[in-house]
């Protein structure tokens, strides 16, 4: 019995009865690991906690005099919840998180032990920095690394099997000064797009209002047992099957999306929204998607930092409760070949007060801030549509992007028939008229009747507007929603400031057709950006081609967006990026890129050599063996010999891609992949041929449909 045929066998042996999963006590529960606004009124004098929420409302700056307080509340609030530590919680240019523990224990004197948080260690950390990405901003031999507390993220409980630890969320910086983190920049660019939406509400003569940017992210993941992981080094060193040949059925029927939820799925799905319950992450809905193993969770919208946090978090705890119940979470954009991959859809939103700026209301035509927002996002996505494009840039979703599962690598922008109509009537003079839905009428007397949206959906496109946000549904499921915030906000504020840079100057007895001329221009020059088609089509390309708009860029290509002149500038008038922390950003990204790719051609080359390779060779001694005895006794041997000879030859040809990729590795990663492909197709046409039971790897038919 080979591995592969083990796990098999252990999977069906493990069918046991899978207890129900305890009802949680939502109200109770809720965010009960969070140091939330209930504990901080709980455990702080009044004052104290009056101007902490305020900073964590972004209203005031942190006072720094009510440091030690506040430490003091929050280590005696984790110590009565069992935790022993505490760490500073961060998010490095790696695209996971870090935290290092220390204890709350200080020894005084001989023989005691006091427990104990200061103000200083609350409010700074001074983490090694050396062995983390830094781009060139820092040399090894320099480690010194700061962090400092960002109080608008609210501390929280992680607990695990050793006890608990108090994470306190943190920004991360260089000695120098130069951001080593994707919070910082996130943060940055909130602040200046804050300060770009009160400018523009101000030019329509709106009071001042509290501005929420909003981020609601949908989160893609594949389960697979954890017995048929262990067979599988690829999936283990690079998070994707290099080899794996597709199987009669896998989502061709499309009877797994939405369909019934495995009850041992649904056991750890119920154990993944009760953690994320308890740490105030709002999850609020789970489902089966398109491919065999493909699952999705989303989140009600939050403010945009803490949603990010949370998305981090959420990642984290897939994999961790995905261990307990005896699977591994797979978060790669492309585990399975021939099969959908996995995104993170982006939906953001900016509101004003109570005022969502993306919200047409009844008659769009009549929303003048409305159509003066969606211009100036219009204008943005369109100037630096390379730039939105660049965040997704990765290995992972190299494979993803571009096919029928996924938005293509062309950025556009979906508005629907409603918008689209208002938008050509502004390009013409003025819009007078807007698009209502309709009643549904379904014909069956029982059912009630229903309005239909006046504009549908467009799951093919990358930036869609979906009534009341825009969804970027390009990032990928194990990529930071960090970057592309950063990148969305900034390019927006920049437009709401040109906007208001004109909008400022007109006249109040000519405004509105000094406001409607305006639109109107700018939506001439930026509408090449809009297409509401099937992005999937071959006559898209062409036709984007013929627009200028960025297409089908590689991965090096799309990151190079980041060291563009225009770029540069506009993070550096916003001070979101300095020119060196930009540098730092492509090296650091484009290493991981080269990195990635190249592990993948070694262990693409070591299994091949190491075990499908030997396989191969023993099935085909094997049929060897079974074609002499078979000519020796004189019986027919004519089919048995041709499969050895087409054996034989694939056998040869493995042998050829192996030598081809040895000496690709050390090149450039587009020639190691293309070094790659080859030898994939060998070996899945060995797995064709092969004796099922001497196969050595667990199978696609097995590792997407035995759980």
């Amino acid at each position: 019995m080979n591995g592969r045929t083990h796990a098999i066998e252990s999977i069906a042996k493990d069918r046991r009865e899978i207890p129900p999963a305890p009802a949680p006590e939502m109200p109770q529960q809720y965010g009960e690991n969070v140091f939330s606004e209930e504990v901080i009124r709980r455990c702080l004098p009044a004052k104290t906690a009056e101007k902490l929420l305020a900073t964590m409302r972004g209203e005031r700056p942190l006072d720094s005099s009510i440091a030690s307080e506040v430490a003091k509340a929050m280590k005696d609030w984790a110590l009565s919840r069992g935790a022993t530590h505490y760490t500073h919680w961060f998010q490095p240019l790696t695209g996971g998180t870090a935290e290092k523990h220390d204890a709350f224990l200080e020894t005084p004197a001989a023989g005691k032990a006091l427990m104990e948080l200061s103000g200083k260690n609350l409010i700074m950390g001074e983490p090694d920095a050396s062995s983390l990405p830094s781009g060139g901003l820092r040399c090894t031999f320099e480690a010194r690394g700061y962090t400092a507390w960002d109080p608008t993220s609210p501390a929280f409980i992680k607990r695990h099997n050793s006890g608990s630890t108090l994470c306190i969320p943190t920004i991360f910086c260089s000695y120098t000064g130069e951001v080593l983190d994707k919070k910082t920049p996130l943060l940055r660019s909130i602040q200046i797009l804050t300060t770009a939406v009160k400018r523009l509400m101000a030019s329509f003569g709106l009071k001042d209002e509290r501005v929420f940017i909003t981020l609601g992210a949908e989160q893609e993941y594949f389960l697979i047992d954890r017995n048929f992981y262990l067979q599988r080094p690829d999936l283990v060193q690079t998070g994707r099957t290099l080899f794996g040949s597709a199987p009669a059925k896998h989502q061709q029927l499309e009877d797994h999306y939405f369909g019934s939820i495995h009850p041992r799925i649904l056991a750890f799905m119920a154990e993944v929204e009760n953690e994320l319950w308890r740490l105030g992450i709002p999850a609020k809905t789970r489902h089966n998607e398109a491919a065999p193993a493909q699952f999705e969770l989303a989140s009600i919208f939050e403010e945009q930092n803490l949603s990010v946090d949370h998305n981090m978090l959420t990642m984290e705890i897939l994999r961790q409760t995905a261990e307990r119940h005896g699977l591994v979470c797979l978060l790669h954009e492309k585990p399975f070949s021939g099969v959908n991959g996995s995104g993170k859809h982006n939906n953001w939103s900016v509101s004003y007060g109570s005022r969502n700026l993306l919200d047409p209301g009844d008659n769009p035509h009549e929303n003048a801030i409305f159509l003066t927002v969606l211009t100036a996002i219009l204008r943005a996505v369109d100037l630096y549509s390379d730039l939105l494009r660049s965040t997704t840039a990765g290995a992972g979703n190299e494979l993803r992007l571009g096919a029928g599962e996924a938005p293509p690598e062309i950025i556009s922008v979906f508005l629907g028939e409603q918008l689209t109509d208002i938008i050509h009537q502004l390009e013409h003079g003025g819009a007078t008229r807007s698009r209502h839905g309709e009643t549904l009428r379904i014909g069956v007397d029982s059912l009630p009747k229903f309005s239909r949206d006046a504009t549908d959906r467009n799951r093919t496109s990358p930036f869609a507007f979906t009534g009341n946000k825009f969804e970027f549904r390009a990032v990928g499921a194990s990529q930071s929603c960090a970057g592309c915030n950063t990148v969305l906000n900034t390019i927006v504020a920049d437009s709401f400031d040109a906007l208001s840079d004109k909008i400022e100057r007109f006249p109040k007895e000519s405004f509105n057709e000094d406001l409607t001329a305006l639109l109107g221009e700018l939506i001439r020059k930026h509408k090449r950006i809009i297409f509401n088609g099937n992005n999937y089509s071959d006559e898209w390309i062409a036709e984007a081609q013929k627009r200028k708009l960025p297409n089908r860029v590689p991965v090096r290509e799309s990151l190079a967006a980041m060291g563009k002149p225009k770029t540069v500038a506009l993070f550096k008038k916003y001070k979101v990026f300095n020119g060196e922390e930009l540098d730092s950003r492509l090296e650091v990204f484009l290493a991981e890129y080269r990195r990635k790719i190249r592990i993948e051609g070694r262990v693409a080359l070591e299994m091949a050599r190491t075990i499908i390779l030997p396989a191969a060779v023993a099935y085909y001694q094997r049929l060897i063996d079974t074609v002499l005895q078979a000519e020796k006794a004189k019986l027919p041997a004519r089919s048995l010999r041709q499969t050895a000879e087409a054996v034989g030859q694939k056998i040869d040809t493995l042998n050829q891609a192996c030598d081809a990729l040895e000496e690709a590795i050390p090149g450039q990663p587009e020639g190691i992949r293309q070094a790659m492909a080859p030898l994939r197709t060998v070996v899945d046409s060995l797995e064709q041929l092969i004796d099922d039971a001497s196969w050595p790897l667990p199978k696609y038919r097995e590792m997407l449909f035995l759980y």
